[in-house]
């Protein structure tokens, strides 16, 4: 919400009776680098016997009133940025199916979920910001319906071609690899878009409701600073970072083109 993590607590479930302890020092592991590479402090943790393994973090920051993002207040005229390319989850149920034949798609789904959303702002950029949310489980279409609000004065709308997307998703997506969150994605925000566009195909609305991890900002931009901004997050090695619509004035509904 534009603040900065500060100490950080594991939470684990672990299944010892079925999976190896090296395979759990590799989770911590990696859970320990990304929490020291946001600057923050990993300070212990809680875990506990399961048949599945899980693996998260409870993160405590801090962010001056003044600067706090919330997920709603775009304004009409606004440009809607994304910062990281969407498909982690039609990735991820390939990777699990083995059915990945391209490994710059293993590659590049990999090393989006490992990159922090940290993105550096001067005050000037970081008030541009009107709105921001981040693209996770419910995916694009859900993170955006929240940013749309409950007032039914916005629309967003979005060029459907401007996505950025993982390389080989889309072929991944035509061949059936979807994960069952995106259908359910599908089933609770369709009430809230409208396609507009004859060349808007059924992997383009996969990848809208694709349930995403560890899914790139949302950020509702003041259009006078919205190239600005897009230059200075490219900068900080976001180099899929796009523009993908703009909000105007509507009824709260979401329209792909």
């Amino acid at each position: 919400m534009g603040g900065r993590p500060i100490i950080a607590l594991n939470v684990v479930c672990f299944p010892t009776k079925y999976l190896e302890l090296e395979v759990l020092k590799q989770v911590l592991e990696g859970g320990f680098e990304r929490v020291r590479s946001s600057g923050a402090f990993l300070v212990g943790g809680h875990s506990v016997q399961d048949d599945e393994p899980k693996y998260g973090l409870v993160v405590y920051g801090e962010v001056e009133k003044a600067k706090l993002w919330r997920t709603t207040g775009a304004k009409p005229g606004d440009k809607l940025i994304l910062t990281k390319p969407l498909g982690t989850g039609i990735a991820v149920t390939a990777i699990k199916a083995d059915m990945i034949e391209d490994e710059a798609t293993r590659t590049q789904a990999t090393e989006s979920m490992k990159k922090l959303n940290a993105i550096n702002l001067p005050d000037e950029l970081h008030k541009c910001v009107h709105a921001a949310t981040d693209v996770t489980g419910f995916g694009l279409a859900g993170h955006l319906a929240d940013m749309l609000g409950t007032d039914n004065n916005l629309d967003c709308n979005i060029c459907a071609k401007s996505l950025p997307v993982i390389q080989g998703v889309k072929d991944l997506a035509d061949m059936g690899l979807v994960p069952e969150g995106a259908y359910r994605n599908q089933a609770a925000y369709e009430k809230f878009i409208d396609v507009k566009g004859e060349k808007v195909g059924r992997s383009d609305l996969d990848l809208i409701y694709d349930a995403q991890t560890s899914g790139g900002l949302l950020l509702a931009v003041d259009p006078e600073k919205a190239e600005a901004l897009l230059k200075h997050i490219r900068h900080e090695n976001f180099e899929y970072v796009k523009i993908i619509g703009d909000f105007v004035t509507g009824t709260g509904r979401l329209n792909i083109f």
